[in-house]
């Protein structure tokens, strides 16, 4: 058995967050897919692991099966447990999880629903999937320009506050953004895609294609 299982499924930019971290943390791990499109998530014995009905869930068979649900929380987690980008001091702590928070409320939180009306729903031009885009672009917008000078987001090294922030940003396609638009989002990618062990999302998370 590897020390970690990750439940998740490859269409989503919230199962590839803690997927990376692994991959990047050289973590002895293995995927399980959840049928999500079909409502495994809603089933009374995921709903045991995970009362939130969402994907991903992590469990750390290196402490009793540990479950935990909530990529931000996988992150911090797998960052204690290999001492890799995580934070190095108090005033850090609070800049990655303040770009932590904000990526799951903002960043995440829009861009994710704009990709699911547009792509999945194919619901493009709809008054909702309008909406989702303004508040999307509006969070890219406030990405590229925070990144203006900076290498990492959060701090001078590459953290999981970067990891959390990629993750729907590597399928700029499916939601229609060129990132020539935005360079300073565009070069931070290329950054990330540097990072010794990262893979995209169709190389570690699973489907059923």
């Amino acid at each position: 058995m590897a020390d970690f299982t990750l439940k998740c499924f490859l269409e989503s930019g919230n199962c590839y967050k803690p997927a990376l971290m692994l991959q990047l943390c050289g973590a002895d791990w293995e995927a399980e897919w959840v049928d999500f499109f079909n409502g495994a998530h809603k089933t009374s014995e995921y709903r045991e692991q995970n009362e939130m009905a969402e994907a991903p869930v992590l469990i750390d068979h290196t402490e009793n099966d540990l479950i935990i649900s909530q990529s931000g929380v996988m992150l911090y987690h797998l960052a204690e447990k290999f001492g890799k980008f995580g934070p190095e001091s108090k005033a850090e702590e609070r800049e990655i999880m303040r770009w932590i928070l904000w990526d799951n409320h903002r960043l995440t939180g829009y861009v994710s629903l704009w990709r699911f009306l547009k792509k999945f729903l194919n619901k493009d031009g709809d008054p909702e999937t309008e909406f989702m885009k303004s508040r999307a672009m509006s969070a890219i917008k406030t990405l590229n320009h925070h990144l203006e000078g900076r290498d990492w987001v959060a701090s001078e090294r590459p953290t999981i506050a970067d990891i959390s922030l990629v993750g729907y940003l590597f399928w700029p396609e499916h939601y229609g953004v060129n990132w020539d638009n935005y360079p300073n989002i565009k070069k931070w990618l290329e950054r990330v895609k540097g990072l010794d062990g990262w893979k995209s999302q169709e190389d570690i998370l699973p489907s059923n294609a």
